[in-house]
């Protein structure tokens, strides 16, 4: 196990391309790692995809190109490890509002002595095949993103970079809104001046920006680069499944007139 291509580009501020996976069944893995995104997330905060679901999705991905990533239900030790052991190449961690909170899933996520994160033998080292190798390596190919959702976290974004571990942070723009008190309008004026400074002390101190275009139109992706995102997420299983049925049903329909 060599540092991940997801973990150097983060450590180069080098722009990666990624997309969303809230319906827990294989075949949704398998269609979108088809397509050429560079890694997949698997939600497991906001969907209803436990870890023996993660661990079927992430088989979909096996050997075709992503690399598997969970989003963990929260900022738990029991929670990383067990995606990780399960085989997640990096976790983004919701809810991270302090550099105490930042420090907390790192630790969760590297073996000791830098972290508190549990050896056994699973999946992630071939069920102890390659014990040894995986956990040599582990600390140093794993990325750990910690997600920016509030006005607090956005208070503290220099303390929680400069954590050491943290590869990067991931803006939820539809918490942000919500913790603005503009919910859903994630172009307001408040959470845009939000993200500015979230990307501006990333810039600042050599660490990856990240934001989900959960609404990923042209403009939408376009304005995501141009504002100094690298660690992109595009869409979701969930929203391209709604948005292509909607545009096959208005053909149809527009047809028949």
């Amino acid at each position: 196990m060599v540092m991940s291509s997801l973990k150097t580009a983060l450590a180069e501020n080098r722009l990666t391309i990624g997309s969303w996976i809230q319906i827990g069944h294989p075949a949704v893995a398998e269609t979108l790692a088809t397509l050429g995104f560079e890694w997949l997330v698997v939600d497991l905060e906001h969907a209803d995809i436990g870890i023996k679901g993660f661990a079927d999705v992430i088989r979909g991905l096996h050997g075709r190109g992503p690399l598997p990533l969970a989003r963990v239900r929260e900022n738990d030790t029991l929670a990383i490890r067990q995606v990780l052991d399960a085989g997640a190449k990096g976790v983004i961690v919701p809810l991270v509002n302090s550099a105490e909170e930042a420090a907390r899933a790192v630790e969760a996520a590297k073996y000791p002595p830098e972290g508190v994160r549990g050896f056994a033998f699973c999946r992630a080292n071939e069920w102890g095949i390659n014990f040894d190798a995986y956990c040599s390596a582990a600390n140093n190919a794993i990325a750990v993103i910690v997600m920016i959702e509030s006005k607090q976290a956005v208070d503290n974004i220099e303390d929680i970079l400069a954590v050491e571990g943290v590869d990067g942070v991931f803006i939820g723009p539809y918490d942000m809104s919500g913790s603005y008190g503009v919910t859903g309008q994630t172009d307001h004026p408040l959470v845009l001046e939000a993200c500015h400074k979230v990307v501006r002390a990333c810039q600042t101190q050599g660490k990856a920006a990240g934001l989900h275009v959960v609404n990923a139109t042209e403009d939408a992706i376009s304005q995501a680069l141009k504002d100094g995102f690298t660690f992109l997420a595009i869409g979701m299983d969930t929203v391209f499944l709604k948005q292509a049925a909607e545009r096959a049903r208005n053909c149809a329909l527009k047809g028949n007139l």
